[in-house]
């Protein structure tokens, strides 16, 4: 395809993976139950050591907790892209519920505030989880 406009990208080294996930909070999770496919838009946390999902719940049979119950290895991709820049951070593993505690304050320090659509804020309930980064693979546009 000749007449095609590209944009060349390049991998991104551990150390500018590391900056991309420290400076977003937004991705989104692709899960599967055999052949079925389902992705959500969520909100991260990183650290530099872990990964944290911010799932919203309204009960125990929703989709997403049906799909994360039957996924055995998630994708997490966040990006960014405009004219004159992209990238993105494809993150594969498992996903576990994460079982510290932690207080609204943290969790609002760490997450952006939450979206609300349709709901009541009675009826949100929040879960976090930990996707274990066991492949991390990084593009952005080359310079």
């Amino acid at each position: 395809m000749e007449h095609v406009e590209y944009i060349t990208t390049v991998g991104m080294d551990e150390k500018t993976v590391d900056d991309y996930l420290r400076r977003g909070n937004h991705g989104v999770l692709a899960l599967a139950d055999g052949d079925d496919g389902y992705a959500v838009p969520l909100s991260y946390h990183y650290d530099g050591q872990r990964l944290l999902l911010r799932v919203s719940t309204h009960d125990d049979e929703s989709e997403k907790q049906h799909y994360l119950a039957t996924t055995d290895t998630a994708t997490f991709v966040c990006f960014a892209a405009a004219d004159d820049e992209s990238w993105s951070i494809h993150v594969r593993g498992p996903v576990e519920e994460w079982r510290d505690t932690v207080d609204e304050t943290t969790l609002n320090e760490w997450f952006p505030p939450f979206r609300l659509f349709d709901e009541s804020v009675e009826d949100v309930a929040f879960t976090l989880y930990e996707l274990d980064m066991e492949t991390v693979v990084g593009r952005r546009t080359a310079d």
